[in-house]
């Protein structure tokens, strides 16, 4: 039975053991995916050797589990962050499919007046969906709760009509509004969406959280992670079945 899992802090309620386990039941694949539960970056040595035939990654540890790794896939280290890990002749290799996952769940709904997108949060993720949104030719900029030294990013106490004017693609990629927490709302200018904004929340559970709801009262399209984050799923398990423990592959 091939072996493969997820590596986080709080994994409880994440996607990916429940969509990786129907999609093993469903397309009858000898393997199970597991979660691995870690207090701290430097545990994940007890995961490796369990010998895994891949893993995924999610917060916080997207961006620092990159220092344990062998190989970094060109686009992985170009964005700064990994979230999917495959093992090959003793090398562990790290990927990046968030950043595909959330170009396929966009396209569809991109116009031309989508030029530029606010991203809300400077983690792992936020760095995907900057890169991706960049080689798509959308300018980005970032407003964190700590902005400081850092390249085009705001405070929340900086936005204003004209930034949310100007940005008609926002992107929450910070956990705020997260279950259990569903409760939690980001401190944003609804009052200046309209239905002209595109708002992206990566969270999926809950479906909709209070960012949704607000921005959606203004009119604003909206869409939950979860497309993107079945899209950046089957990509792991596409690279995980080209590159195995026996055949390093060049992928791509």
């Amino acid at each position: 039975m091939r072996k493969f899992g997820l590596i986080g802090s709080s994994l409880a309620h994440s996607f990916s053991p429940k969509f990786f386990t129907e999609y093993f039941s469903d397309h009858k694949i000898n393997a199970k995916y597991e979660r691995h539960e870690i207090s701290d970056i430097s545990l994940i040595s007890k995961v490796f050797s369990l010998m895994p035939d891949g893993l995924n990654v999610t917060i916080p540890y997207k961006e620092v589990v990159m220092q344990y790794l062998d190989v970094i896939d060109d686009e992985a280290s170009q964005i700064g962050a990994v979230n999917t890990i495959a093992f090959s002749e003793n090398k562990k290799i790290g990927f990046n499919t968030d950043a595909s996952g959330f170009r396929q769940s966009i396209k569809p709904f991109l116009s031309s007046h989508h030029e530029r997108a606010l991203i809300i949060g400077t983690g792992g993720a936020a760095k995907a969906i900057a890169w991706t949104l960049q080689n798509m030719g959308i300018d980005v900029i970032y407003v964190s709760r700590s902005p400081e030294g850092k390249i085009k990013t705001f405070s929340y106490s900086e936005l204003n009509n004209h930034m949310v004017n100007a940005c008609k693609l926002i992107i929450n990629c910070s956990p705020v509004g997260m279950y259990p927490n569903n409760l939690a709302t980001i401190d944003f200018p609804y009052n200046h969406l309209s239905c002209d904004h595109f708002v992206i929340d990566l969270i999926y559970n809950p479906a909709e959280t209070n960012f949704l709801m607000h921005a959606k009262r203004k009119g604003a399209i909206t869409m939950n992670g979860e497309s993107m984050l079945k899209h950046q799923a089957l990509a792991s398990w596409e690279i995980w079945n080209k590159i195995t423990r026996n055949n390093m592959q060049k992928f791509g």
